[in-house]
This record gives structure tokens, C-alpha cells and sequence, in this order.
């Protein structure tokens, strides 16, 4: 699953993805980062769950669940019909999960803005426009095709004609795609299209040293529109976020201290993330390690078997689960079995957010 990082250009994007991607902290949590492409990598999900499993059950390192994050070119009024990087903006965003997009909300006569002033909901509504106009470009040329092969009696075709023409409605009236519901079999025939106003979006606000809780009238505007479209918001302070990732442990939690702040912005922004891309982690936890798994809110004990090998949803027989409350409550597996809260679960089971499982599979 991947998160494209999207702005304007000078919001602080490529800051932004930077202090994500080469953080120390990504890295000394035993994650090992990697660039897969110059405007790619991975990044670590901070979770505090990983730590207190290890507490009972002690291991030789600990894994974070990961995403990857794409650093999208600059978009600029005009992106849809190629101008500046449009057409390497939308092919990239096309291929991502979720949609990170990252406003300014700070002013700095230093730091000039492609529109000519700091405005947060008119930065959020060009992308938009931009995407909207795009998606129709892309349905548009897709519907004579679809048509043409639906009078042939192919049902599919017939399925990604009436999901076209209704995307097409939706964006018609000004409205992005991810406000829009499809049943099942038409949202499946169109989703090779990687249309991008029906991806989920999370509002990045950029803001200054002086705002980090993100309370000042910039990240209020962006908040009020934020609730209006049900997305969530994180203020981040890219600057300082960047200093603060390139520090040792000790200077980093010293430099946390000075500014206020219980943790790194870029953690709250990794997990909301995670949120955003419709993920939750399960463990598994040894002596070799105590690791997080990830995989979509709603997987089944075989599919969540499946991430660690193929062979294991392949063969998988049944799934022995227990929860962090009841390590914390009775200390050991050893314990938890003898309490009778070992849970023994079977193929239809679905998978909760931190369940703690060690898989039988043939």
C-alpha cells in the first residue's frame, strides 16, 4: 500500500518527505530503511504495542509495521492539461493508495508562494480541481471503448459503462469520487482507471514553530474544511521536524522537550496515515523478534496468514489469538493458555487491530 505526499510547490512537501524517509527514528526502531526509487521509500509506523509485548515476551528486535510513501512532482494550476510535471504528477498519483496532501499554512516572506499569497483552501481546491479534471479526461476516453465492447453482451463492459457514466454525474457536480458509492462489481470494473478524487485523502497543514498544536487561523480554516468532507488533519512543522529526525535519541528527546511535544509530529502523521490507507497490524511474538504485520482493516485470519507466507493462508488450518490486555493481565502465553483466554479461531475469522497470533497451517 502507498501514500503519494502531494502540494503545491514551496508547501514544504519535499521537506516533509525527507525528514519522513530518513529519520533516525524510522531507523532505530530495527526498520530498515531503503530507497526504492529517487522520489520513493519506506518509512516505519511507530507503535508503542511493540514495546510493551517485548516487556513479556523478549526478543532479539522488534519490527514496526511500514508504508510506503511517494514524493509526487509539484502540481500547478494546469497540471490535468501537462503543465509544469502534470502528466509524471498524475501517472504517479494514479498508483498510490491515499492521498497525502500537504498545505501551507505559515507565512514566510522568504519562502514565496506560487499563487502570490498564503491561502490554504484555495491551494486544497486547485488540487482538487485538478484531479476532477483529470478523472473526467480519463473517463471520457474510456467510455466510447466500453460502450463499443458492451453491445458485443459483455457483461463486465456493460458493468464499467454504468460506472463511468455515474462517476462521470458525480464530477459534474463539482464533486470528487470518494463521495460517491458504487456497489461492488461496477467499482471493480473501473478500478484499473487508479482514479484519484475517489482515493482518501489526508490534510497535512504545514505549519511554523510557533503553531505546532496547529490552533492558529490558517490550520482552523483548513480544519473546517477538513470536517465538511469527513478527512482528518495533522499540523506538522516540516522545519523542525526535519531537524529534529537527523538527531541522536538523547538530542532528540531533548529538542522534543524544548518545543513542547510528547513526540515527533512525523509519528502522529505516519500512524494517521495508516488510518487513512484502511490498515491495522497484528503481532506475532518469539524470541527471534516481535513483529508487526500489516493488512486491511476487515482481513481474515487466512489472509492475514498470508502476509507473512502464501503458504500459510494456502495450508492454513486455525489461528491461536490473545490480546495485549491479556499479556499485560496474566504475563506470559504460558499464563494466558492456563486462564482459558487463548482464543483458538477458525478460516472466517476476522482479524481485530493488535490481535496477537501464532498460526497452525499445514
Amino acid at each position: 500500500m502507498k501514500a503519494g505526499i502531494v502540494g503545491l510547490p514551496n508547501v514544504g512537501k519535499s521537506t516533509l518527505f525527507n525528514a519522513l524517509t530518513s529519520s533516525k527514528a524510522a531507523q532505530s526502531a530495527n526498520y530498515p530503511f531503503c530507497t526504492i526509487e529517487p522520489n520513493e521509500g519506506i518509512v516505519s509506523v511507530p507503535d508503542d504495542r511493540l514495546e510493551r509485548i517485548s516487556r513479556y515476551i523478549v526478543p532479539k528486535k522488534l519490527v514496526p509495521a511500514a508504508l510506503t510513501l511517494v514524493d509526487i512532482a509539484g502540481i500547478v494550476r494546469g497540471a490535468s492539461e501537462g503543465q509544469g510535471l502534470g502528466n509524471k504528477f498524475l501517472s504517479h498519483i494514479r498508483e498510490v493508495d491515499a492521498i497525502l496532501q500537504v498545505v501551507r499554512c505559515f507565512e514566510d516572506p522568504d519562502v514565496v508562494h506560487v499563487a502570490g499569497k498564503v491561502d490554504p483552501i484555495s491551494d486544497i481546491e486547485t488540487i482538487e480541481i485538478e484531479l476532477m479534471l483529470a478523472d473526467i479526461q480519463t473517463l471520457e476516453n474510456a467510455l466510447p471503448k466500453a460502450e463499443r465492447t458492451a453491445k458485443s453482451g459483455d457483461k463486465e463492459a456493460k458493468l464499467r459503462v454504468d460506472g463511468i457514466k455515474k462517476c462521470l454525474e458525480q464530477l459534474a457536480k463539482d464533486q470528487p469520487l470518494r463521495k460517491l458509492t458504487l456497489d461492488e462489481a461496477e467499482a471493480k470494473a473501473i478500478n484499473s482507471f487508479g482514479l484519484m478524487t475517489a482515493k482518501p485523502v489526508l490534510y497535512v497543514a504545514n505549519v511554523d514553530e510557533g503553531d505546532l498544536e496547529g490552533k492558529g487561523a490558517l490550520v482552523m480554516k483548513v480544519r473546517e474544511f477538513a470536517d465538511k468532507v469527513g478527512a482528518a488533519v495533522v499540523p506538522v512543522c516540516a522545519k523542525l521536524e526535519s531537524e529534529i529526525a537527523e538527531l541522536d535519541p538523547a538530542d532528540r528527546a531533548e529538542m522534543l522537550e524544548s518545543s513542547g511535544l510528547t513526540e515527533p509530529a512525523l509519528t502522529v502523521l505516519a500512524r494517521a496515515a495508516y488510518r487513512v490507507l484502511g490498515l491495522q497490524s497484528y503481532f506475532t511474538a518469539g524470541e527471534k523478534e516481535v513483529r508487526a504485520w500489516t493488512i486491511p482493516v476487515g482481513a481474515t485470519a487466512p489472509q492475514a496468514a498470508g502476509v507473512i507466507h502464501t503458504d500459510f493462508e494456502k495450508g492454513f488450518i486455525r489461528v491461536e489469538v490473545y490480546t495485549l490486555d491479556d499479556l499485560e493481565t496474566h504475563k506470559s502465553e504460558k499464563e494466558i493458555r492456563g486462564a482459558g483466554k487463548l482464543r483458538v479461531e477458525g478460516k472466517n475469522y476476522v482479524m481485530h487491530d493488535g490481535d496477537i497470533c501464532h498460526f497452525l497451517f499445514n
